[in-house]
């Protein structure tokens, strides 16, 4: 595992780099996620408690990450029985500089942010093999990034994330919780509609 990159600046273990993905770039994985999300829309996922989130979520690749009453787990196909679609090479060849270019993500996330939505502190541990870092893509609308400790509560640390920045979440990070606290809307033209897209590619086996 390699990472071909220097972070433009490191939070408690989290690898940032700005502004690394060009509009073109940027338009290109657009276009990617489209196709994606018509072969597997995007919806927003119960949780335990019976509430809804308020991101809406889709997946590529191997598996999907899905929750509903009983839990978070990741599952080999949609909930409709048809396989999840391909990643794309576009969003592969991003993994490839910052990561690997031998092992290849299992899963891509992918959540879409409107106006109001929020994600709670978090950890991603539903992987098998936490020697894997988690690759965070960010497209369209601004959003604060809040990162804790590996344990609830304790003092956080936030900061901004824009379109076309990549968290690298790997090593001390990778089982830090996380979230976002909120979205500044219209900071983008990425989105007709506005709003944030956050992919996160993961190692699940």
């Amino acid at each position: 595992m390699t990472t071909f990159e220097t972070p433009s600046l490191v939070i408690r273990g989290f690898k940032i780099f700005k502004d690394k993905l060009n509009i073109d770039e940027q338009n290109k994985l657009i276009s990617d996620l489209r196709e994606i999300a018509k072969d597997a829309p995007l919806s927003s996922p119960l949780v335990p408690g019976g509430n809804k989130m308020s991101v809406k979520m889709t997946s590529a690749g191997k598996y999907g990450w899905f929750s509903d009453g009983e839990g978070y787990r990741y599952i080999d196909c949609q909930p409709n029985g048809n396989n999840w679609p391909q990643i794309p090479g576009s969003i592969l060849n991003i993994w490839k500089k910052f990561v690997s270019i031998e092992r290849i993500p299992d899963c891509c996330l992918i959540n879409y942010y409107s106006e109001s939505a929020k994600m709670g502190l978090h950890q991603d541990n539903d992987e098998a093999d936490f020697n894997w870092p988690v690759l965070s893509i960010s497209l369209g609308d601004d959003a604060l990034f809040r990162i804790g400790n590996n344990k609830k509560g304790g003092k956080t640390d936030s900061f901004w994330l824009n379109s076309g920045d990549i968290v690298l979440m790997g090593g001390d990070a990778r089982l830090k919780h996380h979230g976002v606290d909120r979205i500044r809307f219209g900071t983008s033209r990425l989105l007709k509609n506005g709003g944030r897209i956050n992919l996160t590619l993961r190692v699940v086996d």
